[in-house]
């Protein structure tokens, strides 16, 4: 992970130490005062070293995700602090300079961000994992059979199970206590089980058995591009292996997992058809999915909900060539950071989080559960329950 922008993060953390020191550090420690210099320097060194040692790391990620946690605090202590204060400061100095003072006021707006980007990245880190929003949903179609009034589907996304396995395993269960408690009629998984390795799912094993096993309600699941070999760098051997390993671990926790398939759901004398793809694979994710294989026998006038862990496909696939009424899609972690409805997501995803609706047709797209990197702010994490309706002529 950290290969891809080694050069970016060594120049991050560099810059802004060669221009604090020339700036605030040097001029005021005495020469006797060598140690200064030498601690200084040393933060520096520390951590271009343990940058450089990650991305030495052969996967996308270190086996022992703790390093990588360790790093993450470390960078929003001891980097982006001093990289926002040098920026303020060096835009001040030019201000200085246009304006012909000696007040640099960036140096006050610098400590400021500097303090709000540390609290921002604390609470990122510590408290926004770890917190759940049930979102509730109803929605109402003129088609949908009579014996599916009020049924209720809990989906939950991008649950990531390598990172709760260090420090978050009491809030996985806590995940799943509460999708069991909405007491569902059907229960669909859209993607990114793991992180890396099929090998996280055994730690928290028992506790995704629950949902199968508790809940009274079907477990349907699709897989997302974590779920396939891209991120682990070995051999083809490895890579088929790793990957059916994951797929008999889904099975096994009692959850059907559909690969560009469909299964029917009977009630009464009515049903509806799940469709789920495999994962789309827009820009440089894993491409899989197949529309018309999903959909084979799947007849013009049934009710179809179709599971796909990126949303683009509705728009790219699924909407334009498909009956589908309702769409789940995850992929996007509601961009993990989201101020006043600003995320980045939005500026490579049409939708990217949350209820969209096209000529009758809707999407979903959940926040998920978890994420790669467990930082969020604002994009809290969720499971959402959508009941369906059957609309009056």
């Amino acid at each position: 992970m950290i290969a891809r922008i080694v050069v970016w993060v060594i120049l991050l953390i560099v810059l802004p130490d060669v221009y604090l020191y020339v700036h605030f550090v040097r001029h005021r420690t005495r020469p006797l005062r060598w140690w200064i210099t030498m601690l200084w320097w040393t933060t520096s060194v520390g951590m271009i070293a343990y940058t450089v040692g990650l991305s030495c790391v052969k996967s996308f990620i270190p086996d022992n995700f703790a390093w990588i946690e360790v790093y993450l605090f470390l960078a929003v202590i001891l980097i982006n602090p001093k990289a926002v204060f040098a920026v303020c400061s060096l835009v001040g100095s030019a201000w200085c300079r246009f304006r012909h003072t000696s007040i640099n006021r960036g140096n006050r707006v610098g400590v400021i961000l500097a303090g709000l980007l540390v609290l921002v990245s604390v609470y990122g880190l510590t408290v926004g994992p770890r917190k759940l929003h049930v979102t509730h949903v109803n929605l109402y179609f003129k088609d949908l059979p009579s014996e599916f009034e009020g049924y209720k589907i809990v989906q939950f996304s991008d649950a990531h199970v390598g990172t709760f396995n260090l420090f978050m395993h009491g809030i996985l269960v806590q995940d799943v206590d509460s999708i069991i408690a909405q007491k569902a009629d059907l229960i669909c998984f859209t993607g990114d089980l793991v992180d890396v390795r099929a090998s996280e799912i055994y730690p928290c094993r028992s506790t995704l058995a629950r949902l199968a096993r508790e809940s009274g309600a079907p477990v349907y699941s699709i897989l997302g591009n974590h779920d396939y070999s891209a991120y682990l760098n070995a051999s083809p051997v490895e890579n088929r292996e790793n990957e059916k390993e994951l797929q008999e671990q889904e099975r096994q926790l009692g959850w059907k997992l559909l690969m560009n398939e469909h299964a029917v759901i009977h009630r009464g004398n009515d049903s509806i058809v799940i469709g789920g793809e495999e994962n789309e694979g827009s820009r440089r994710f894993p491409k899989k999915s197949d529309l018309s294989k999903t959909l084979r026998g799947v007849g013009p006038r049934a009710f179809l909900i179709m599971l796909q862990h990126d949303p683009t496909a509705w728009d790219d696939s699924i909407r334009p060539y498909s009956h589908a009424r309702l769409t789940l899609c995850g992929h996007t972690h509601g961009g993990q950071i989201d101020i006043l409805g600003l995320r980045p997501t939005r500026l490579s995803y049409r939708e990217d989080n949350g209820l969209y609706q096209k000529k009758g047709c809707y999407l979903y797209v959940s926040s998920g559960i978890g994420a790669l990197i467990p930082f969020r702010f604002g994009a809290t994490p969720d499971i959402v329950v959508i009941t369906l309706h059957r609309k009056s002529e």
